[in-house]
């Protein structure tokens, strides 16, 4: 009893200070995008989506509902739902594996940053977790006794995991396979109340079934054929070594364990205990395998919670019985990887640890810049006539917008990441979709580090073919040193009576820094080479920055091939397009600096080109 006891109040402290940690990043975290278009959702609410079922829209319009449009609303429905999941290891737990391990299986689920983060974002992994977790639990009571209560909680778990997410379908098949690896289990799929729970779950799919055939099936089109390759590829590798940072290494060795022994029939253990260790497996399996040949641009770490979920109880009776030393470093090493887990959250929620990252591949462009570009297009608008519409340039910059101006109805650009996320469907049957020019006056918000330099222009090219030659731009909106980068642009309303059609493309201007390269050491008298151009008009000069501030103004028109990479350029000056300055600084300017460019396009157009970071070298042991 006193060890129970003390697992319990052990379990109950960590869980509390869990919640209570969440709760201050959840409040402190800057709007992430897919939350933005999951409240948009919600704002246009339905049955189901092109991306996902309806649950996600549906909480996250709840917590709006309760709390006004502000972040750690949009996100409490899904803090109080992951609160839930400790509780439902700690009771699945208890039943199967005694009451110590139950506790503190738990404890683990709270301390395992994988699974214990879950509900500091709104996202559709919660309530996917905690179906998982109803159906887990009833599942390991229908093995004893198929009871009311087990029927009901089956089918209340299938039911809401066919509202969260097409990767239930996942763990439904690998359920159902796993109940018929267990002989009791077999025996299950015949009792009808078990089939009527079934029946149940599976009337839960027909809404996005439904959304499916009025839409070309384009919901599962993406979410099976056009997110994914399909072709053999080595991001399969990452899976282990991923997983054991995620779930931390010692946890993830137990987890293992757990897995290879409960799942193979070498010997009799509990019906209960091969049904949990069969489905961790196979989802293991499963997922290490498709890391092979699925997609790699959108993040899948969080694709094995449900399995390591099913082995928390068996993971927390192996550790109980190691050695103390090895049992304590287990929890150590836990604890530390999810207070580590809060702490780079955390950072994410600092503006100034955020502009440290602005060159690296880590920055975190996903969680920046929705409220500088809504307060400069606030003032934008109000300088222009009334009745002017917003259009922003892609589904993110649509939804960020649209969060912090309270609009869930901002037109959206056809855009590649439209097409990459699954949501240009849903655009397109929100009616959000511009296809042509807009009958009156427009603001044009573009974002154009939200595509590769490569592709930017074949995209400005595109806009032209829909909107005409693009207007200069009116205002720039630089965000941790330019890595994020906004365009705001003045489009006229006699643009839908007479498009221009056939008309050279004028759009806005490309630019690259050739010497120094990034992070580059610099004596405080250097030279500064690359390109810029701007279709259409032309550039007129290029200044060189430092800090934001002009410390040289470039020589401009040297030839440089740079039409090879980007052959549809209208650039009158190509292939003379490339600029040389040499940059004079005081010793005071040793350091760490940004160094950018400020282009001057022909048409009167400014726009800062994003910074990068150099290291500035003063002779004689300067900084």
């Amino acid at each position: 009893m006193q060890g129970e006891q003390r697992a319990r109040r052990t379990f109950t402290a960590l869980w509390v200070a869990a919640c209570l940690a969440k709760l201050v990043v959840a409040a402190r975290l800057p709007l992430f995008v897919d939350e933005a278009f999951y409240w948009q959702e919600g704002r246009h609410l339905a049955a189901a989506y092109s991306d996902l079922p309806g649950m996600t829209a549906w909480l996250a319009r709840l917590g709006t509902a309760l709390g006004g449009e502000h972040p750690f609303a949009l996100r409490l429905p899904f803090l109080l739902m992951g609160a839930l999941l400790p509780w439902w290891v700690v009771r699945i737990g208890r039943q199967w594996f005694g009451a110590i391990n139950g506790w503190r299986a738990g404890s683990l689920a709270v301390l395992a940053p994988l699974v214990g983060m879950l509900g500091v974002m709104a996202l559709p992994d919660v309530p996917l977790a905690l179906a998982t977790l109803l159906c887990l639990s009833a599942g390991t009571r229908l093995l004893r006794e198929v009871s009311p209560g087990a029927v009901l909680e089956l089918a209340l778990g299938l039911g809401l995991g066919a509202a969260s997410h097409y990767r239930f379908g996942g763990v439904v098949v690998v359920g159902a396979l796993a109940l018929c690896w267990v002989p009791q289990g077999r025996r299950l799929l015949r009792d009808s109340r078990v089939l009527l729970a079934l029946a149940v779950g599976l009337l839960a799919w027909v809404p996005l079934l439904l959304w499916n055939m009025e839409n070309g099936e384009a919901g599962l089109r993406f979410q099976l054929l056009d997110r994914h390759p399909w072709a053999l590829h080595a991001g399969g590798l990452m899976f282990l070594p991923a997983q054991a940072l995620l779930v931390t290494p010692m946890l993830f060795a137990a987890l293992l364990a757990a897995a290879w022994r409960d799942a193979w029939p070498r010997r009799a253990i509990r019906p209960q205990w091969r049904f949990l260790g069969t489905f961790g497996a196979i989802v293991l399996c499963g997922i290490f395998v498709l890391g092979f040949v699925t997609d790699q641009e959108r993040v899948s770490f969080h694709w094995p919670a449900p399995a390591w979920l099913a082995l928390m109880p068996a993971a927390a009776m192996i550790i109980g019985r190691w050695p103390p030393r090895w049992r304590r470093m287990a929890w150590i090493t836990t604890a530390l990887g999810m207070c580590v887990a809060l702490g780079l959250v955390l950072a994410l929620a600092s503006p100034s640890l955020r502009a440290t990252t602005a060159a690296s591949k880590h920055y975190p462009r996903n969680f920046t810049g929705g409220t500088p570009v809504a307060a400069a297009v606030r003032a934008e608008l109000d300088a222009m006539p009334p009745g002017t519409r917003l259009l922003a340039g892609d589904f993110k910059l649509g939804a960020t917008l649209g969060f912090v101006l309270d609009d869930a109805d901002i037109a959206v650009l056809d855009h590649p990441l439209n097409h990459a996320h699954g949501r240009a469907p849903q655009l397109r049957q929100w009616g959000l979709q511009v296809d042509a020019p807009p009958p009156a006056p427009t603001l044009l918000v573009l974002a154009p580090e939200h595509l590769p330099l490569r592709q930017r222009l074949q995209h400005y090219h595109r806009l032209c073919a829909v909107l005409g030659p693009l207007p200069p731009v009116r205002r720039t909106v630089t965000v941790d040193h330019g890595a994020q980068r906004f365009l705001l642009l003045r489009l006229p309303p006699a643009r839908a009576t007479a498009p221009m059609a056939g008309a050279p493309c004028s759009a806005p201007a490309m630019a690259w820094i050739d010497t120094p390269a990034p992070r580059q050491q610099v004596p405080l008298e250097f030279e500064i080479s690359g390109w810029a151009f701007k279709d259409g008009q032309g550039l007129s000069r290029v200044e060189v920055t430092l800090d934001g501030a002009v410390v040289a103004e470039a020589d401009y028109g040297f030839h440089f091939p740079v039409d090879a990479y980007f052959p549809e350029s209208t650039d009158p000056a190509q292939p003379a397009v490339g600029f040389r300055a040499r940059v004079d600084l005081p010793a005071s300017q040793a350091g760490r600096r940004w160094l950018g460019l400020r282009l001057h396009g022909v048409d009167g157009s400014v726009e800062d080109w994003p910074q990068q970071p150099v290291r500035v070298v003063a002779p004689h042991g300067g900084h």
